[in-house]
């Protein structure tokens, strides 16, 4: 009988391929088995957890949800955190509804003077959120990879990718925990993947990707207004995503059936703003900002640096439209479709209408600068020079620190990619893939940057989300084009020892949750103002 020869025998090329082992198990199974991984991670670490040791934000969210479930307004506008409350309000009432809990609404939540029957209680509420968490980190993950493979050209570096998010410093903590963050980076991050996608492969339905993709972009500032800083940054990291095939089809340089659609974008983008009205006027009404204590962030006006984004966006697309031959037609009807797709995506504000998220969406850097120091937020109301400079400059030196790791350590594995995205944008640059280096490079100064104006708030593991994709992205990039590096003496042992350290220390934090032994008392320092009609058993004003 004939002796089978492994395949890597009988071509030495594949035996030396890192790929080829990191791919081993294939796209599905290997997709299966970081999923698995991640679950497991989610039960061990997250979900058997006493139900008080997250509880910064895990009440914050699930006070919130019983509260909507019972009829009550919604009372924590922070993030705002609206998608997040939201979504456990209903995912509370499906189980409910299911038979499966019974702890839905506040009322339905016991004294705190019966400790036992409240930790129960509890205990069940934030469990079942917690499960929702890990399901919505899940299919994350999944839609990450399905759109990295639409991105890359070679399934396994879209696997590599997907590992790598999956178990960065971000995910490690939004799978596990109640955090607008996630919720807010992913639909951001997921319309920039569709513009690279739809940018490069031209079609009669381009502009209609492009109004999911600002559709998205609005949902994850409704979550998190923090989001603004990546959507700022996507109009100039998407300028060199371009290609042979991005000029425009036929169909869009016929005047007649270009000019038809152009019609019917404008009709679509009159609609939604009709709709959208409203919204537009509570977000900017004098009375609710006064209300807020909400300050023009330029010249003590609001809605400047608003519009100045849009016609930093318009300009862009314009850049775009010239450099990668796409008819005038088309980007016009784009800019339209773009413009009904975030309007649309605006109503979801009137599905549990409160004007404290309305206000916080359209004015989100006034949002944002009432958690900051009170230096920073005095140094940018006043718009001075060397006060916005100095801050910048101060954050930029603490992300060139952290991200060498050895000056200033962090839960955060994906700083180990920088060591090679780095090194790989000036390999690319020098054999002549300049496109790709550029592409890097964008990717890794819009995290930078993102990442400098984070520090501000201690730039915590939770913000990591905003800009590990991006890392990630630019790394997969680089990886994918330089293709003959995978063949390297050295690629296995430094694949391997990537996939080691990116494992233990992106479980860093979930593990160190696990292992605290302090008790719920801390709590007490907030909870009658962010939970004043859930009294709890540990804090002396239990009722």
């Amino acid at each position: 009988m004939e002796q089978q020869v492994p395949q890597s025998a009988r071509d030495p090329t594949r035996a030396n391929d890192a790929l080829e082992r990191i791919g081993r198990l294939g796209w599905r199974n290997g997709l299966a088995a970081i999923v698995l991984g991640l679950s497991a991670s989610f039960f061990l670490f997250g979900y058997a957890l006493v139900y008080w040791r997250n509880a910064d934000m895990d009440f914050m969210v699930i006070y919130n949800a019983l509260l909507l479930n019972d009829g009550k307004p919604q009372q924590f506008f922070d993030h705002p955190a609206y998608i997040t409350i939201l979504s456990v309000q209903l995912w509370f009432k499906l189980l409910h509804g299911f038979g499966l809990l019974d702890a839905w609404t506040l009322s339905s939540i016991p004294p705190a003077s019966d400790a036992s029957a409240f930790d129960a209680a509890m205990t069940s509420a934030v469990r079942a959120a917690r499960l929702l968490v890990w399901l919505t980190a899940s299919v994350c993950v999944l839609v990450f990879a399905g759109l990295m493979r639409l991105v890359v050209r070679d399934w396994r570096i879209a696997l590599i990718a997907t590992f790598a998010f999956t178990f960065s410093g971000g995910v490690a903590i939004h799978a596990r925990i109640l955090r607008s963050e996630l919720l807010a980076a992913f639909p951001v991050l997921s319309a920039l993947l569709i513009l690279i996608i739809v940018g490069r492969r031209a079609g009669i339905a381009r502009p209609l990707a492009m109004a999911l993709a600002a559709l998205l972009c609005m949902l994850g500032m409704e979550n998190k207004v923090q989001a603004i800083l990546l959507i700022a940054a996507l109009p100039f990291i998407i300028l060199p995503f371009g290609g042979a095939g991005s000029a425009s089809v036929a169909f869009w340089r016929n005047p007649q059936s270009a000019g038809a659609a152009i019609v019917v974008a404008a009709l679509a983008a009159a609609i939604a703003a009709w709709a959208a009205l409203p919204l537009i006027e509570a977000g900017f009404d004098p009375t609710l900002l006064e209300a807020a204590h909400f300050h023009g962030l330029v010249l003590g006006r609001f809605g400047v640096y608003q519009a100045a984004l849009l016609l930093v966006i318009a300009g862009c697309m314009i850049a775009y439209a010239i450099i990668w031959r796409v008819s005038a037609a088309e980007t016009i009807a784009s800019m339209f479709a773009m413009t009904a797709g975030a309007l649309i995506a605006l109503l979801a504000l009137d599905i549990d209408f409160n004007a404290a998220n309305v206000i916080a969406v359209f004015n989100p850097l006034e949002k944002m600068l009432s958690f900051t120091d009170p230096g920073t937020a005095e140094l940018a109301s006043g718009l001075s020079v060397g006060g916005i400079l100095a801050p910048l400059v101060e954050g930029l030196a603490s992300v060139v620190a952290r991200y060498t790791f050895v000056l200033h350590s962090s839960p955060r594995p994906t700083v180990f990619l920088i060591w090679l995205v780095v090194p790989g944008i000036i390999v690319a640059w020098r054999r002549g893939e300049r496109q790709t280096a550029i592409q890097a490079l964008a990717l890794l100064l819009a995290a930078t940057g993102i990442d400098a104006l984070g520090v501000r708030r201690g730039l915590k593991s939770e913000y990591f989300v905003f800009t590990d994709p991006l890392i990630i992205l630019a790394a997969a990039i680089l990886l994918d084009r330089l293709r003959d590096l995978r063949f390297h003496r050295w690629a296995w042992p430094v694949a391997a020892t990537l996939i080691a350290l990116h494992l233990i220390v992106g479980q860093a934090e979930p593990v160190k949750y696990a292992l605290k032994r302090a008790g719920p008392e801390p709590v007490c320092a907030w909870n009658r103002y962010h939970l004043p009609l859930l009294p709890l058993p540990w804090c002396r004003n239990v009722s």
